[in-house]
């Protein structure tokens, strides 16, 4: 059993000291010094030992300690009460831990005394009640950010996702609150509105998640990053499509609202090359580069030095297998623009395959369906694999609620890719993994449709990073 004494005269120890009469332990025997006796209810008299006396006496007190105790917890309102105590208790125990309650900011250098402030306990409680600010636990592990508890809000990315297609990479959902009841999470258990989520991980990775939860849609390209970025490789691009390639790529600038940049690499055409700084404007940034010398830094630095969220390319541009590979590495959004005209688009489709990516980046097809008013369809492959795609639709038909937003599901029994080649005013979006980079001869015969990607290639197509 251990002992353990309580010296307590004001408000603040009386709590205390109720909260350890409620609090169930068989392990321990409290000792309760008290200037002024106060009576407690369904107090166990073989736990808890009342005495009445002024602790600074050092000959009361050491009557006491002749006892052995674990600890010493001190919550008085008198400042030097409390020096006293402790120097009484120091002159009897030399190594007992003694733990105080600071209202003075008091300053100790005994390294067995634990100094409590209640000024920042108190502001860090009333920190923990801002809105978007997220609530750290500092009593469990080491405080620093490792555990944390998020609210979803009711327009979140994550609202209606299943925990088992959030990536948690150096991170976990370890519980769910939903109506102030205990939900212990499983692959298969769905993000509600208001849901309050506990999250274990490393600090900085939390702050990420946090911030991920919390953002909202219609800011696409954003959390990517701000800006559009048009990259002309002028010895992949075809010359004859280059005016309507930049015409259709300022018509997404416009929707999107954000600055775009023309970067040319390779230049040789001088014609074209004029012709693209006519675009030049506030919002426009013509970028020609003359050198084009490893283009693949180059581009990077472009991404990070612009704050690149979405990239346009050519049909011929993706088709390059380096290219398309540099894209990959970006971690960036790309619309592949093909010769169809762009301003006639009026679905997104989205083929289901046997794996969930499509979840995964629901909210980005949801932020940019929403900003370029397009319908969504799902085109759902009738096979053996369906209780993968029944969950994505569930999940879609889900956030078209929330967001107001019509969706169709297609069930077929042949060939999306081939119902799709009979439309006209469609671009088709679908997750960019890295099985999109490899070479299109090994995909000849594959019937993943996210392999066969470029059968579509006639059509305007946006693939987007599988991220959290």
């Amino acid at each position: 059993m251990k002992k353990i004494l309580i010296i307590s005269d004001g408000n603040v120890g009386e709590h205390f000291i109720q909260r350890a009469i409620e609090t169930y332990t068989s392990e321990n025997i409290y000792y309760i010094v008290q200037t002024k006796e106060k009576k407690f209810e369904d107090v166990n008299p073989a736990r808890f030992k009342f005495y009445e006396f002024d602790p600074t006496s050092l000959y009361k007190i050491a009557n006491l300690l002749k006892m052995e105790f674990v600890q010493v917890f001190i919550a008085m309102d008198s400042v030097i009460d409390v020096e006293n105590t402790i120097k009484n208790i120091r002159t009897i125990k030399k190594q007992l831990r003694v733990i105080v309650l600071n209202q003075w900011n008091m300053e100790n250098e005994d390294p067995n005394v634990v100094l409590i402030n209640s000024n920042e306990i108190l502001a860090s409680r009333l920190l923990d009640y801002l809105p978007n600010v997220p609530v750290i636990a500092q009593n469990v592990g080491i405080g620093e950010g490792e555990i944390m508890e998020v609210l979803v809000p009711f327009g979140s990315s994550f609202v209606y996702r299943h925990i088992g297609v959030i990536e948690q990479k150096n991170w976990r959902i370890v519980a769910i609150y939903r109506n102030r009841k205990l939900i212990m999470p499983s692959r298969r258990r769905m993000i509600q509105p208001n849901d309050l989520l506990v999250l274990v991980g490393e600090p900085a990775v939390l702050k990420s998640v946090y911030r991920a939860i919390k953002r909202e849609l219609g800011q696409f390209p954003e959390p990517f990053g701000s800006n559009l970025y048009l990259y002309l490789d002028m010895n992949i691009v075809n010359h004859s499509t280059v005016a309507e390639l930049i015409r259709r790529a300022v018509f997404v600038h416009k929707k999107f609202k954000h600055d775009l940049i023309i970067k040319v690499v390779n230049p040789s055409n001088i014609e074209i090359l004029a012709y693209i700084k006519k675009y030049r404007d506030i919002n426009v940034i013509v970028d020609i580069d003359y050198d084009s010398i490893n283009l693949e830094n180059g581009f990077h630095s472009d991404i990070k030095y612009h704050h690149v969220g979405l990239v346009i390319v050519s049909k011929e541009m993706f088709a390059s297998f380096r290219v398309r590979n540099i894209l990959y590495e970006s971690h960036v959004p790309v619309l592949k623009i093909s010769d169809r005209p762009f301003s006639t688009v009026r679905d997104a489709a989205l083929i289901l395959s046997d794996n969930r990516d499509l979840e995964k980046v629901s909210a980005t097809i949801f932020d940019i369906s929403e900003q370029m008013n397009f319908n969504i369809e799902l085109y759902n492959y009738m096979n053996e694999h369906q209780d993968d795609k029944e969950q994505v639709i569930e999940h879609y038909n889900n956030l078209s609620t929330i967001f107001s937003k019509s969706i169709k599901v297609f069930k077929e029994n042949e060939n999306p890719i081939r119902i799709l080649k009979q439309k006209d005013d469609f671009i088709q979006i679908l997750p960019f993994t890295q099985k999109l980079t490899t070479r299109r001869i090994y995909s000849l015969f594959s019937t993943d449709s996210e392999r066969l990607y470029y059968k579509l290639d006639d059509y305007h197509q946006i693939f987007i990073p599988v991220q959290l």
